[in-house]
């Protein structure tokens, strides 16, 4: 029996194909028609988290949907990064990706879960950092410990007797740490930790004694005296704390061309419509600009930054051969 199609009104054939396709009815929604949720890789209160919330109200204002953070934390940030890598490319599910996920990690664990470069879209880069060096402050007294050649001297003087907090294996904080190791010679017990905002209780608590920190979480507990601040970890002194000098000043001959810096940019699973991708870019750069934000993000020492998604990934391609280099040069490895 043969079907005629003219027996069927447009409508009917309408609703029909909507019926059997509901990813097409679907598809053609506007996005976004629901929350959008932003996966933060580590725990709260370190800088990855603090950018997620800052950005977080801006998207919301300007698509008029919700953008609520989750934190993720885990595995040096591969655990959040991988649930985003694994999750449908609808635009739906965006990561707050830092060097460590999406530079490092791949260098320094032997098995990753996820492909940094084939499993994400990039979308933009939100901002640079610099880490600064930071003390527990009795810890600091106790060894008379006033710059970076005091503590230099200090650490080899008591070799492992030191330890040394991070966010995380992988991440920029603990290469930090390492590339400073091998650069002088000294030798400090690594205590990973799923995100600065727990390093750094213990770390004003006494539990360890130094850190090299993304400097927005860490400047705070600067200013106020919880923590002793020696130097930045950047090729140049940080405008958010300016007398601060670099380790590559600070440190002598064994730390020249020291420069371990930190970047965080939004990402999305690969897939994602290309469209969405240069929507989110796009307001995202918007609100990089805006003198609020801008202003708020240079306070606490990040660099605002909003490049093109192309952009964004020749810079993940070319961070990803410079760490790789550090890490080879450190000995740093996660078994």
């Amino acid at each position: 029996m043969t079907i005629d199609r003219r027996h069927f009104h447009p409508t009917a054939l309408a609703l029909a194909a909507a019926l059997l396709c509901p990813a097409l009815a679907s598809a053609q929604a506007a996005w976004p028609s629901k929350a959008v949720r932003i996966v933060v890789p580590f725990a709260a209160g370190g800088t990855t988290d603090i950018l997620a919330r800052a950005l977080a109200p801006e998207l919301q204002k300007a698509f008029g949907q919700p953008f609520v953070v989750d934190n993720k934390p885990g595995a040096g940030g591969n655990s959040g990064a991988n649930e985003v890598a694994k999750s449908a490319p609808d635009g739906y599910t965006l990561l707050m990706g830092t060097v460590g996920t999406h530079a490092i990690n791949a260098a320094l664990y032997p098995k990753m879960p996820f492909d940094p470069v084939k499993d994400f879209a990039p979308i933009t880069l939100m901002a640079g950092v610099p880490n600064v060096m930071v003390l527990n402050p009795a810890f600091a007294q106790k060894y008379g410990i006033n710059s970076v050649a005091d503590f230099i001297k200090a650490a080899k003087a008591n070799p492992g007797k030191f330890n040394v907090a991070s966010s995380g294996n992988g991440t920029s904080i603990h290469l930090s740490g390492e590339l400073f190791k091998s650069m002088t010679g000294t030798y400090m017990v690594h205590f990973p930790y799923r995100g600065s905002g727990p390093a750094l209780i213990d770390l004003i608590g006494g539990s360890v004694d130094l850190m090299f920190d993304n400097l927005p979480s860490a400047l705070p507990q600067v200013k106020a005296g919880k923590l002793k601040a020696l130097a930045v970890t950047s090729a140049s002194r940080s405008a958010a704390i300016p007398e601060l000098p670099t380790i590559a000043e600070a440190g002598g001959s064994a730390l020249k061309g020291y420069e371990a810096s930190s970047w965080f940019g939004l990402l999305a699973p690969a897939g994602t419509p290309p469209e969405v991708v240069t929507r989110i870019q796009q307001e995202t750069a918007k609100a990089l600009v805006s003198p609020v934000l801008k202003e708020r993000l240079l306070a606490q020492g990040a660099i605002p930054s909003g490049m093109s998604s192309a952009d964004f990934t020749a810079f993940i391609a070319a961070e990803s051969k410079k760490w790789a280099a550090v890490v080879k040069a450190s000995g740093a490895k996660v078994d």
